[in-house]
């Protein structure tokens, strides 16, 4: 088999592994937000449990949590597991990414000052005023290397999917490798790894550049 050919057999599962990427960062990004919130609620209850949610997500391998997110309904319901894939494993991804996510945005949203709170409540702004209009793009402006890094991060994990025998990319080329005997179409994927993660330094730090007059 050419390496075209092995090219041509892996972009079949490129768009998946894109489904993943852009679905998962679609769904944990605000998701974190919203777990970052309740994370810092006064309410001891709701923090208790949301800590316990990022620390379980945290703590536990993501190849475990595909695994349950796909097959636990099985095994414990009786359901039948899906024939479309990608919703768990989109479901698993982004319920471990925003665990990462909350962490960042409240490092973010502690990190600001008190004063800006006070000073937002004498000019007439609301508690939610003052969050959406002026902490929260201070806080994305600060905490974007760290999404960063965890981006970069999403772009391999995607690899994963391959546990729960979703054909995307790097299954397909696992596939290819094991019947041609060659280690051809870890390189042709691990090129492309390279490229994507490229293309997402480049557009992060485009965005870190746009939002550098907090400096």
């Amino acid at each position: 088999m050419t390496i075209w050919t092995m090219m041509a057999k892996m972009s079949e599962g490129l768009g998946r592994t894109c489904a993943i990427f852009f679905l998962t960062l679609l769904f944990s990004l605000p998701l974190g937000l919203l777990v970052a919130l309740l994370r810092m609620s006064k309410n001891r209850v709701v923090s208790g449990i949301t800590k316990a949610y990022i620390s379980v997500l945290r703590g536990t391998p993501l190849m475990l949590q595909l695994l349950a997110v796909t097959y636990g309904p099985f095994y414990l319901f009786g359901a039948s597991v899906a024939r479309e894939k990608l919703v768990p494993v989109v479901i698993a991804f982004s319920l471990n990414y925003a665990a990462y996510f909350a962490e960042i945005y409240r490092g973010g949203i502690e990190s600001m000052s008190l004063g800006q709170y006070e000073a937002a409540e004498v000019l007439g702004y609301s508690r939610l005023q003052c969050f959406m209009r002026i902490i929260l793009p201070q806080v994305i402006k600060r905490i974007l290397p760290s999404v960063t890094n965890e981006i970069v991060t999403l772009v391999k994990d995607t690899s994963m999917a391959f546990t729960v025998a979703y054909q995307e990319m790097f299954t397909i080329g696992k596939q290819i490798a094991n019947s041609q005997t060659s280690f051809l179409p870890f390189v042709i994927a691990g090129v492309f790894y390279f490229v994507f993660n490229a293309a997402v330094g480049w557009v992060m730090g485009r965005a870190e550049k746009r939002l550098s007059y907090y400096r």
